[in-house]
Order: structure tokens, then sequence, then C-alpha cells
């Protein structure tokens, strides 16, 4: 007896040391009551993730040119006639492409963008529809905050005005979302560079997050893995530009169930005491 008591102890010392936390009972998407849901489109190698409640929604990135109208009509499936916020973490094709069509097709309350601005045909569009709406976009230099409904967000700026490698990558918005005593994370497609400031600076843990830059492997995603010790990962990505299998080995190492749009969209259910994931077959 005293020797199952001392290997108990040894376990869960090394646990401890280790920096591991014990998970939250899981629980399945059916058992999570009312709350927030989060939809990760499966849209290629591309994000776009629709956060919405009972009568708020917020939009991060739109995918490439020509997704717009599967966003749009996903929101008019569902009842969403309003964005609050529309949030364009960086100006890369894949995540500014369908913006004019979700600003053409729908009501955007504010519009918050990154620091560093890149040419495109894309982003041209996004620019004149935002002038056709009359709608000035917010660019996100301090951390800036808002409570839609019960969830709290929090937009995390890149501390640097230009990045010597990756711009504009390294430049992505990185947001925090909040409902109860459940925290989740989108981070983009943030790089080494701004992955480290935003590691250094953070103290929390999260329970979901969206992986940085389509689960493309980069060293600093190790230290950023093992802080955040999330439950659910969503990575986006493409049958023609996957994931790497260390960064899926890494969340997977740190506790995280692991979810690829390239598989499917991407459904979340949080309740703000539970949270779970599941592929949308419908």
């Amino acid at each position: 007896m005293l020797k199952r008591i001392i290997c108990i102890a040894a376990a869960a010392l090394t646990a401890f040391m280790s920096g591991c936390t014990a998970k939250k009972n899981k629980v399945s998407i059916d058992e999570v009551g009312d709350g927030l849901t989060i939809y990760s489109f499966q849209a290629g190698k591309a994000d776009a993730e629709l956060i919405y409640g009972d009568d708020w929604a917020v939009l991060i990135d739109c995918g490439e040119k020509g997704f717009g109208k599967h966003i749009v009509t996903y929101m008019e499936e569902n009842g969403i006639k309003k964005l609050d916020y529309l949030i364009i973490t960086h100006f890369d094709k894949d995540h500014v492409g369908g913006a004019a069509k979700v600003l053409r097709s729908c009501e955007v309350g504010a519009v918050l963008q990154s620091n560093s601005p890149k040419e495109s045909d894309e982003y041209d569009n996004y620019l004149e529809e935002l002038k056709n709406k009359d709608i000035t976009p917010q660019t996100v230099r301090e951390e800036l905050s808002f409570t839609l409904g019960d969830a709290e967000f929090t937009v995390d700026p890149p501390k640097q005005e230009v990045y010597e490698k990756s711009p504009s990558n390294n430049s992505s918005l990185i947001t925090e979302v909040s409902l109860g005593e459940v925290d989740m994370l989108f981070a983009g497609d943030a790089e080494n560079d701004r992955l480290a400031e935003f590691t250094a600076s953070n103290d929390k843990t999260y329970r979901f997050v969206k992986v940085p830059y389509h689960g493309h492997w980069q060293k600093q995603l190790k230290p950023f893995a093992e802080e955040i010790k999330a439950d659910i990962a969503v990575i986006t990505s493409s049958e023609d530009e996957p994931e790497d299998k260390e960064t899926v080995d890494l969340f997977k190492k740190c506790g995280a169930e692991i979810f690829l749009t390239k598989t499917d969209s991407v459904i979340v259910k949080c309740d703000g005491k539970n949270i779970a994931a599941a592929y949308d077959n419908s």
C-alpha cells in the first residue's frame, strides 16, 4: 500500500514538474449548453472562422477570393444578419481574399485590421468595398478589448511595425475569446518572431486554439503549445498543402484533440464551462 502511494505521488510530482495540468472532463458537442459557436470553414489552405452567439457575431478572416459567398451562405442559413466585428489578421490573399464579398453582402459594424499592408488585387478589392460601405477600418496597434453578450474579446497586435522575417505573417493579430471559465485563442499566421513575443507575455492556458500558419512546423511552436496547453486544436490546411506531422504530434503530446479543416469544416461549441468540437458532416 505504501509503495502504491509513493508511486502515485511520484507520478503527480512528475506531471507538476513537466508543466502538465489536468484536463477538464471531456464532453460531447451535444452535451454543451448555450453559449457561443466557432465555425472553422473548410476553405482550403486559408482561414475563415465565424464566432457567434444568439445575437452577435465576429468573423476572423475570409478565406481566398471567391470564398466570401460560402461565408455569406452559412450566415444566412444560421440566421446571422450582422457581423459586429470583422477581423483581418493580416493581408495575405488566403485571409483577406473573401473580404470584399462579405462586406458587400453583410452589415458590418466595425473592421479591425493588421498594421502591415500587402499589395494584391484582393487587398485592393477589400479597400474599395470599405470605401463603398463608408467604413473606416481600425488598425490595431495597442491591445483592444470588447464584449459581446457574455463573451470577452481581446485583440493582441504585433509589437513591431515591420518584421525582418515574414513581415506579413508576423504582423498577424492574435485574438483571445473568453466565455466564463473557458479561454480560446486564434493565432492567425503568426510565425516565430510573433509567437515568441506572444509566449513571452502570456500567462494563460487556452482550451481551444486555432493553430498558427496552417500547421507549418516552426521552432517557436513548441514553447507556444506547451504553454497554452489546448484541449482542442484546429488546423486550417488542405490536401494540396497539408499540415506538418511535427505540428500535429506536438499538439497531441500537449494534450490536444486535433481537427483538420482539410477533412471538413469544424464546429466548436462552448457554454462557459464546457467546450467540445466535431466535424460538420451536414
